[in-house]
């Protein structure tokens, strides 16, 4: 028989067991960091004068692009897919570094990812979170998301003011912009069953304009509809790449 002063215990010991047992444990966690630059000179807003391919001086005043579909592949081939968007933003430190969580603990070889939004992402409207309207990338005359966004001046320019303007966006043919890119580790990026993994990213942004085609910001200085927007795209598609 159980003494009555040994049933209040037994009863929190039960209560306690049921409480842990629909907890979720914590999870290894990814962060990517996004560190945007211009060539081999850190990003910096409105204030340093950078040059192009053609050896044309431009400033940036905002740089911004949207990350999804992010994937992992790990050591044995196996792809691990995260479906969320996120909207890196050089005017907000803090969207410059992207967590994940839920990662299974090994050993992993590259990461995939998607700049732009997915065609589900632009048929779905206006949303929230990094595709809410506020953050200025959606084209409302489009029903659609800017991808990649880069503003600036140049004195070369033609555009009133000498402005620079790059709003790249479209999925649907034949002025699809999403592009798709993958990334190799030169040394497996190690995610621990108690602890994190960190990846940096850099972004140049000087390879919107560069290869494969050099923009003479003489000649093309402004890009807000399907008009050379495929020409910027296939060359953003490159601007990535892992921060050994």
């Amino acid at each position: 028989m159980i003494h009555k002063r040994v049933l209040p215990i037994l009863f929190s010991i039960a209560a306690l067991v049921a409480a842990m047992s629909f907890t979720v444990p914590n999870a290894p966690v990814l962060t990517i960091n996004f560190e945007n630059v211009v060539g081999n000179k850190p990003l910096v807003l409105d204030s340093i004068t950078y040059k192009n391919e053609l050896g044309q001086p431009f400033t940036i005043t905002k740089f911004k692009y949207y990350i999804s579909n992010i994937s992992l592949t790990n050591s044995e081939g196996k792809v691990f897919p995260f479906h969320d968007t996120y909207l890196v933003n050089e005017e907000e430190p803090t969207s410059k570094k992207i967590g994940i969580d839920y990662i299974p603990s090994g050993f992993y070889t590259s990461i995939t990812f998607t700049i732009g939004v997915d065609s589900a992402g632009n048929c779905s409207g206006a949303q929230t979170g990094a595709l809410d309207p506020i953050n200025a990338m959606y084209w409302v005359w489009n029903t659609g998301y800017i991808f990649v966004k880069m503003e600036g001046k140049s004195p070369v320019s033609k555009s009133p003011g000498n402005l620079l303007e790059f709003h790249i966006g479209g999925y649907k043919a034949p002025y699809n912009c999403i592009r798709t890119v993958t990334l190799k580790f030169t040394k497996a990026l190690t995610i621990a069953d108690d602890g994190y993994g960190y990846v940096t990213i850099k972004a140049d942004a000087a390879e919107l304009f560069k290869t494969p085609t050099a923009i003479d910001f003489s000649k093309l200085s402004s890009v807000t509809d399907f008009h050379n927007s495929i020409t910027i795209a296939n060359n953003y598609a490159d601007m990535f790449s892992i921060k050994e």
